[in-house]
């Protein structure tokens, strides 16, 4: 009886587990096809870099984004400045693309939140995404962070929170933390803008390159129609 008792034991939890890892792939799933109903967006932005090595002022103006990767940050007033592909200012650019593997890790608690935890592999080798880490508020479906390995640019962690744009899967507020020396700044943030010059920083060392990016989105017009030629101006 106690060996019957033994083998049901075992098949419920195998039962168990393939039921709970098919409810995260169906929420990874779910979760990035919502993110991907936002196509475009201009938004009245706040920016603070903060690097190491450099001193840079807080940047003010307006971003663009067209899926799947097209970004652009003109300052009111002043210099414009086209981001690198491979700075992810956006949760989608954090996200594998295409048939992928997920991982679930269970719930845990942040900062007095249940969240769920699941690991997200592709199964394209040639992704340049090889993990990604993902806390999931199941109840408002966002992401309100990730964790993202990739082949060629390091690591970088988004931390995420949302208030009025939740329903779009649109943050409020941003935070990136990463390594500066696998990562390259926008182009341009070490121009001259209105006359203050971003700076080294005394104590710099190449050891120490670590780095901030901080967006507060004051406001967003969604789903406009960017074009391409928007994103290619001088």
């Amino acid at each position: 009886m106690r060996k019957y008792i033994s083998i049901l034991f075992v098949l419920l939890t195998l039962v168990s587990y393939k039921v709970r890892a098919d409810d995260a792939t169906k929420l990874f799933y779910t979760l990035r096809t919502k993110i991907a109903t936002v196509k475009d967006y201009r938004a009245d932005v706040k920016m603070k870099i903060d690097v190491s090595f450099m001193r840079i002022p807080q940047l003010k103006g307006t971003l663009l984004f067209k899926a799947p990767d097209k970004m652009r940050l003109e300052r009111n007033g002043g210099l414009s400045m086209l981001p690198k592909k491979n700075i992810n200012l956006t949760i989608s650019n954090l996200i594998p693309v295409g048939n992928v593997t997920v991982i679930d890790i269970g719930n845990v608690t942040v900062k007095g939140k249940k969240l769920r935890l699941v690991k997200v592999i592709p199964e394209d080798d040639m992704n340049n995404i090889v993990l990604t880490k993902l806390w999931i508020d199941e109840a408002n479906l966002v992401a309100v962070r990730a964790e993202t390995t990739t082949r060629n640019d390091g690591t970088v962690i988004m931390d995420l929170d949302f208030n009025k744009y939740m329903s779009y899967g649109l943050p409020d507020k941003v935070t990136i933390y990463m390594d500066v020396k696998d990562y390259k700044l926008p182009k341009g943030v070490t121009m001259d803008y209105n006359n203050e010059v971003p700076t080294a920083a005394k104590d710099a060392t190449p050891k120490a390159q670590k780095g901030t990016i901080e967006i507060n989105y004051l406001s967003y017009a969604i789903n406009t129609g960017l074009t391409d030629e928007q994103f290619n101006k001088k």
